[in-house]
């Protein structure tokens, strides 16, 4: 199945107008091979009737339905290392000294997807920080994608899934069997709170965060997406909060209102 040259760029205007992703024209067949399904589920015969289906109500479920289907929900858990690296050296040691007199933390999975990255949050808080378990803890997934929503709230997941950069330590101490799959224990997932949200449309944190993972998330967006995500990033994090981006990912150039702090060949950022 082919897509016109006219069609694609229709629907990558649509697509970008409804979530900032920004398609290549390259890996078309990418798109198309991602949409397909999609189109026998509605009964559509190209991906030029998609994109009439799309112009005709930009409000209908049918938009939700293409971005879930053509967002990126590669990740997985502890994934580069360094971040929770970063975490468990300075980060939480720094804001438990901070906070301690308030004894609340909140931190946020920006783009968590199947909710491997806050997963692996809370299961450094448990080994490394028992005592912060005592606090008052918000821990917080959001994605635009409705599927990833609902693989992280099941917290199930292959065997090459759990191959991924989780200690087996963790695997067998957090996780049981089931079937051919590994069930995450119920004592982490009541930790965390999944929410659908869209970076690209008005967003604004009820209280700031003291720790956002906005990790490989930006690098699919308009530049002009990325500056307005960072400008509402900066409020939604507390003064003393700490920023972490992809490995391909940076402020630099886009916006000067965050400080960049190397740790080991890699940086974080803190708001100014």
């Amino acid at each position: 199945m082919n897509i016109s040259p006219a069609a694609f760029e229709d629907l990558a205007r649509i697509v970008s107008d409804q979530s900032s992703i920004v398609l290549d024209p390259s890996r078309d067949y990418v798109i198309e091979n991602r949409l397909t399904p999609l189109l026998f589920e509605q009964g559509m015969n190209s991906l030029e009737d998609l994109t009439v289906a799309l112009r005709r109500d930009r409000f209908s479920p049918l938009h939700r339905k293409v971005i879930d289907a053509l967002t990126n929900n590669e990740t997985w858990f502890f994934r580069d290392g360094y971040p929770f690296d970063a975490l468990r050296e300075i980060v939480l040691p720094d804001l438990m000294e901070r906070l301690g007199s308030q004894r609340t933390l909140r931190i946020w999975s920006a783009g968590s997807s199947s909710g491997q990255e806050i997963y692996s949050i809370a299961m450094l808080l448990c080994e490394h920080f028992p005592r912060l378990l005592g606090w008052e803890l918000y821990l917080l997934g959001t994605d635009i994608s409705d599927r990833a929503l609902a693989r992280a709230l099941s917290g199930r997941y292959s065997q090459w899934e759990v191959n991924r950069g989780l200690p087996p330590g963790l695997l067998a101490k957090y996780f049981s069997p089931l079937g051919c799959e590994w069930q995450l224990c119920q004592t982490i997932r009541q930790m965390i709170s999944f929410r659908f949200l869209n970076l690209s449309e008005p967003w604004l944190a009820r209280q700031p965060f003291d720790v956002v993972f906005l990790r490989n998330v930006l690098i699919y967006l308009s530049a002009e997406s990325r500056k307005a995500i960072f400008r509402k990033m900066h409020q939604a994090l507390r003064a003393s909060g700490y920023l972490f981006l992809g490995s391909a990912e940076t402020t630099l150039n886009i916006d000067d209102t965050y400080d960049r702090i190397p740790y080991n060949d890699s940086f974080y950022y803190r708001p100014r």
